[in-house]
């Protein structure tokens, strides 16, 4: 039973800032990318990364994200030594106690990852859309022996309050730590990867676990204390895109992306896959010129309106004369005649009658379409 390394998949949190996309699914089950949802880039990634032995930690509305994980089987997880496994807060022994933090939700597991006797622990996220290697972090964590390993990336400036923000001497050991500054001081991000030395981590999980003024949260406790302490925590610079799907704007943008043509990856190439069993389907994408820039099967589909530069899954109706630019479109969707939509989000089984004109403004956030609030969306189109 023992395996070298242990991936901790954390899926839990709410997710508060994607609003109605959210409203009823956890964050890392929203989908994305006309076939996929938010958590397959992770486990794809596991999957081709050899990370085999992968504990998905579950907590908001897991019901559909467990369903659709299932045993694993889609990301080749369904193994008899190791594999994967849902750790859902209700299985705990202390009664059934929600995970107070990031931190807490391993806490609350270590007796799963100790059944392994693993030298390393991996923490991830399941709501971050990239290619990864995590076999290279892995490499380089050996190569530099550090203690603690945090995947960094640099992101733009306007956006450093969103994450924790690390600084490096020149041999990229990190010294410093700043958990979503109002004025940070450089750009160089967590992306919330870390890989830690097990029994490292295990000491900083049981001290924190006493310590009552905690957040129990891995940026705001953990990684503060290992740099104070001096441990050897070293930054893994990636080379690659990322995007944390955190909010109706990244969302909408990780969409925008993909239409790209120099965007760095496909959705299905042969080298790095992504991987879902969603559906037989795949993503129609098309961009601004109205091409179809990536699409398998899409029998289940209709359109007979203008498509430009937008995300469609399955099983979408689009009828005559309506015009859908810059929009995502999930499953089922009905959009009449004579419709205009613009930087749009429709959720699964919404239905938009003729003539109605639902556009964002370019500084308004994108506008999300649900069954809930569909009514009070739609206004009558002027000529």
């Amino acid at each position: 039973m023992k395996q070298e390394c242990v991936t901790m998949l954390l899926a839990g949190g709410v997710g508060k800032r994607l609003g109605l996309l959210t409203q009823n699914i956890a964050k890392p089950a929203v989908p994305f990318g006309g076939k996929y949802r938010i958590i397959d880039f992770t486990l794809s990634n596991c999957m081709q990364s050899n990370m085999n032995t992968v504990g998905v930690v579950t907590q908001y509305n897991p019901f559909e994200l467990h369903k659709h994980i299932g045993a694993g089987d889609t990301w080749d997880l369904n193994k008899n030594n190791g594999g994967l496994t849902i750790l859902s807060p209700f299985t705990e022994q202390n009664g059934g106690d929600w995970y107070r933090g990031t931190a807490d939700a391993v806490t609350k597991n270590i007796s799963f990852i100790d059944q392994y006797d693993p030298e390393y622990v991996m923490i991830l996220s399941g709501d971050h859309i990239y290619h990864m290697d995590y076999d290279k972090l892995l490499h380089h964590h050996k190569q530099k022996d550090a203690d603690v390993t945090i995947s960094t990336i640099k992101v733009p400036w306007s956006e450093t309050s969103r994450f924790g923000i690390l600084h490096t001497d020149e041999h990229f050991k990190i010294y410093d730590f700043e958990e979503k500054p109002v004025q940070a001081k450089n750009n160089l991000a967590s992306m919330g990867i870390y890989i830690f030395n097990w029994n490292i981590l295990k000491q900083y999980l049981e001290m924190d676990a006493s310590a009552v003024s905690s957040d129990h949260d891995f940026g705001k406790d953990i990684i503060p204390a290992l740099i104070e302490d001096q441990v050897d925590v070293y930054a893994y610079q990636f080379q690659g895109y990322w995007k944390d799907v955190g909010t109706i704007e990244s969302y909408w943008e990780a969409h925008m992306d993909l239409l790209q043509e120099n965007f760095p990856f496909s959705l299905h190439q042969n080298e790095w896959n992504t991987y879902s069993h969603n559906s037989l389907y795949g993503p129609q994408l098309v961009d601004e010129n109205g091409i179809v820039r990536q699409s398998l099967i899409h029998d289940g589909c209709m359109f007979s309106g203008e498509i430009d530069r937008s995300v469609l899954f399955e099983n979408v109706h689009v009828g005559k004369g309506s015009v859908i630019k810059q929009s995502v479109v999930h499953p089922g969707a009905r959009i009449g005649s004579d419709v205009v939509l613009d930087r749009v989000i429709i959720q699964e089984d919404v239905i938009i009658p003729n003539n109605v004109n639902i556009v964002a403004a370019l500084d308004e956030e994108p506008i999300v379409l649900s069954k809930n609030n569909i009514e009070s969306k739609l206004l009558v189109k002027t000529s």
